[in-house]
């Protein structure tokens, strides 16, 4: 049976410091969970002579049913992995007891499972079978004061938490960083809401949710649908993201936001996919306060770069003249916009 880690499965174990081989399999299991990968750990916590298990072996289940570490013989291993694989997808516990059936007579509580399995041994186990699962993966898109709150909230939960200002949400990026088991709150505050949707679509996640009001959301999805991203995308857009509770401060929203992932998660509708690819051998995250929190050192005085203002020539808003807010040219001239939707007015109504 072969319990060693596999070169591509993790990193770093040159070079580790020696493990008691009785921890060995626990060693590997802190390696899985630290790298977000599911796994399943199955303990003999009780045994009938003759087996080959003994009370205390354990051993590692992956997803892909590869099993590290000594549980039994030929008659449990393939019953133990067939269980412990079934655990890793409905994310329950098990406690097997594996033996003829008659082996056991009243000695069966409520909620043991018996497998009854025919071994030359004769033998019996009792193995109990625990997920451990990836913590659930949250990419909030944005820089507001909510977003704080959010991103802390969610940590304290034990979730990985990527917090990314609007600029940095690249799609080389998203195509990194998020996967189908990914949770995504755009929280940008009308500042390229359009591009952040359309490049979180991209990559299918389990939640995308977008915040702001639904009338700003209907003309965020009508501007995406007008430039053809598919109606499959548009229609997983939850917007406005989070549970009603009416008028909320922005402490009051992060919450709102975070029930509504934590139930949609406890229903079973959130798919647990893969662990985005970027991700994998690496640790998860640690949520970071955002920059500007950070003081400045006494008696240094940080430059400021006046930023050109322009009007918006549709609805009269006084926008930043960059790349942010939605340039066009025309006729010579280059016009900045407070939304997508102003500029496609414009384009409408003036240039086309």
């Amino acid at each position: 049976m072969d319990d060693s880690v596999g070169p591509d499965d993790l990193a770093g174990l040159a070079g580790r410091p020696p493990v008691t081989p009785g921890l060995e399999i626990l060693w590997q299991a802190s390696e899985l969970s630290r790298h977000g990968e599911p796994f399943a750990l199955a303990t003999v916590v009780w045994r009938q002579g003759p087996s080959s298990g003994k009370q205390g072996s354990r051993a590692i289940v992956t997803a892909d049913g590869q099993l590290r570490g000594w549980i039994g013989g030929a008659c449990a291993e393939p019953t133990v992995v067939r269980e412990a694989r079934q655990s890793i997808i409905d994310g329950q516990a098990r406690l097997l007891l594996l033996g003829p059936a008659d082996k056991f007579g009243g000695a069966v509580q409520d909620g043991m499972t018996i497998v009854s399995i025919s071994c030359q041994s004769e033998g019996a186990l009792e193995v109990y079978i625990e997920p451990v699962l990836p913590a659930p993966h949250l990419v909030i898109v944005g820089d507001s004061p909510m977003v704080t709150v959010l991103g802390q909230l969610a940590t304290s939960l034990g979730w990985a938490v990527d917090r990314v200002p609007g600029g940095q949400f690249t799609a080389g990026f998203a195509g990194e960083q998020v996967s189908s088991r990914s949770m995504v709150v755009v929280a940008t505050q009308g500042h390229g809401d359009e591009d952040m949707i359309a490049r979180a679509a991209a990559s299918r996640p389990a939640y995308l949710g977008l915040v702001g009001s639904r009338k700003r959301g209907l003309a965020v999805l009508g501007y995406l649908a007008d430039r053809g991203l598919a109606q499959d995308d548009l229609d997983r857009v939850r917007v406005p993201a989070g549970l009603d509770l009416g008028r909320t401060t922005h402490e009051e929203m992060a919450v709102a936001i975070l029930a509504e992932l934590v139930q949609l998660r406890a229903a079973g509708d959130l798919d647990a996919g893969p662990v985005p690819a970027a991700r994998r051998g690496e640790p998860a995250p640690v949520f970071q306060p955002p920059a500007f929190r950070l003081p400045v050192p006494a008696g240094r005085l940080l430059p400021v770069v006046p930023a050109a203002e322009v009007t918006d020539p549709v609805c009269g808003m006084t926008v930043t003249a960059d790349a942010a807010h939605y340039p066009l040219e025309h006729d010579g001239t280059t016009d900045y916009f407070c939304c997508a939707g102003c500029r496609q007015s414009f384009e409408t109504e003036r240039v086309s």
